[in-house]
């Protein structure tokens, strides 16, 4: 997959007729916050009556002909400076990834993992955790009483105010799911007072697909309209498909499932 792939036909089409001097049936724009790094995309759509509609838009930067999208990059963590404001979290070393994380009984010499440092030269990722055992979820935030960057981000999208959204998450009625290792999502929530959202399978199998392959997917996935994205891969690379999903979706990821063939359950049976 490449550069130009990962942008959407229609903001080609929306460049051409800017270039031949034509009218176009839709932009993104976005609508800002109280913050300047809190800005929240739309699709307007141009009606021929000259007025506009304001569209919920989920495909993030790759329909903004104002942002080089590269998947080898990443996307930018919109939320890394809203993570680490709080406080509350701090970066540790994990663990070396092992051959069995991407299904691998142990390295082939005709080629080993594909390491993410290598993928993402110059911003190795580290993970990070709650300080202390502290609690980093938007339900823990709502239900002391805060508003978050995060809560403020879904009740532009939902048109609400974002007591409405806090109030909601607190009271256990809606979730608003924003992992802490995942700051390049661009905010949503899923509750009865909320908007109809959609989820998205994808996945590569023993067979067929590559990791590029999944990505292209994913955006593909998110141009369409899928507010979260599920991989539910059981081929090899998993770990290393899914951390390359993650670093490009703009969308929050639901449970992932890894299935690993080749290995049996060792577990005893249950009485």
């Amino acid at each position: 997959m490449t550069n130009k792939d990962a942008r959407t036909p229609a903001s080609v089409q929306n460049e051409q007729s800017q270039e031949a001097g034509k009218s176009i049936g839709w932009h993104k724009a976005y609508v800002e916050g109280t913050r300047p790094d809190l800005r929240v995309p739309v699709r307007q759509v141009h009606l021929t009556n000259g007025q506009s509609v304001t569209l919920y838009d989920t495909s993030g930067p790759y329909t903004d002909p104002l942002v080089d999208t590269d998947v080898r990059r990443g996307l930018s963590p919109l939320r890394e400076n809203w993570i680490i404001a709080r406080g509350d979290t701090e970066e540790y070393a994990g663990r070396p990834v092992r051959p069995e994380d991407d299904g691998i009984k142990h390295t082939s010499p005709r080629g080993g993992l594909r390491n993410l440092d290598a993928v993402f030269p110059g911003r190795p990722r580290l993970p990070r955790r709650g300080r202390d055992g502290q609690a980093v979820t938007q339900l823990a935030y709502a239900r002391r009483g805060e508003i978050t960057p995060e809560m403020e981000y879904v009740a532009i999208r939902e048109n609400v105010s974002p007591e409405v959204v806090r109030e909601e998450i607190a009271a256990g009625r809606a979730v608003l799911p924003a992992n802490v290792n995942h700051p390049e999502i661009e905010p949503m929530i899923i509750g009865k007072r909320f908007l109809v959202k959609v989820n998205a399978n994808i996945g590569n199998s023993a067979v067929t697909s590559s990791i590029e392959e999944e990505v292209e997917k994913m955006t593909w996935a998110t141009r369409w309209g899928a507010d979260t994205v599920m991989d539910l891969s059981t081929g090899r690379n998993i770990h290393t498909t899914r951390e390359w999903v993650l670093r490009n979706s703009p969308s929050p990821s639901a449970p992932c499932r890894s299935t690993r063939p080749w290995r049996r359950s060792t577990a005893a049976p249950r009485n």
